[in-house]
């Protein structure tokens, strides 16, 4: 556990030290909705409908940092929060389509781990995608798994949770966004 929540904390400080000299990117808006559990036995909610917020810092370069918070619907069909941090290193295809590698650490809420009080997470995230739309695929592994949420008790045969995120670029949700991101940029 000591280095769970080692690397939790070296991803949240990595992806907060961008800093906003470099805080080059457009905030996205994250649309939670899908998670699959490996080999489950057991009907688990995998409708995670939900809404957060990414901002990227560098966009442009090979490592990007990430600031992030989102809610939706756990495994258990039950409101949970989290908010964090990211790094990834990006690959670029073109101009327009990429793919990212890396890992998120984050301070989450679950009613069934510690009655909702934050606990720190740290997890495997890769990104599909182009300036405005992407997805983003995140995979819990058993061991954490059971080690966080004792998953193992109802469902042993469980090998793992897969969850996919839409990110959209929010100035496709119209005017008001665009004049944000406009006043953002010039400083006003």
């Amino acid at each position: 556990m000591q280095l769970f929540t080692w690397m939790t904390m070296v991803a949240f400080c990595l992806a907060w030290s961008a800093g906003a000299a470099q805080a080059q990117g457009n905030w996205d808006v994250v649309l939670n909705g899908h998670a699959v559990h490996v080999n489950a036995a057991k009907e688990w909610n995998e409708k995670n409908w939900g809404v957060g917020v990414e901002r990227e810092f560098n966009p442009r370069g090979r490592w990007v940092k990430v600031a992030l918070a989102n809610g939706f619907k756990d495994s258990c069909d039950e409101l949970s929060y989290m908010a964090g941090g990211a790094l990834k290193r990006r690959f670029r295809f073109s101009d327009e389509f990429y793919f990212d590698v890396g890992m998120t650490g984050f301070l989450m809420t679950r009613q069934d781990v510690n009655n909702n009080r934050p606990f720190p997470g740290a997890l495997p995230v890769l990104t599909f995608g182009t300036k405005h739309m992407a997805l983003n695929v995140t995979y819990m592994p058993d061991s954490v798994v059971d080690n966080v949420t004792k998953a193992n008790l109802k469902d042993p045969g469980m090998k793992g949770v897969y969850f996919f995120q839409v990110k959209l670029d929010a100035s496709l949700f119209g005017p008001r966004t665009r004049h944000i991101h406009f006043l953002a940029e010039s400083g006003e």
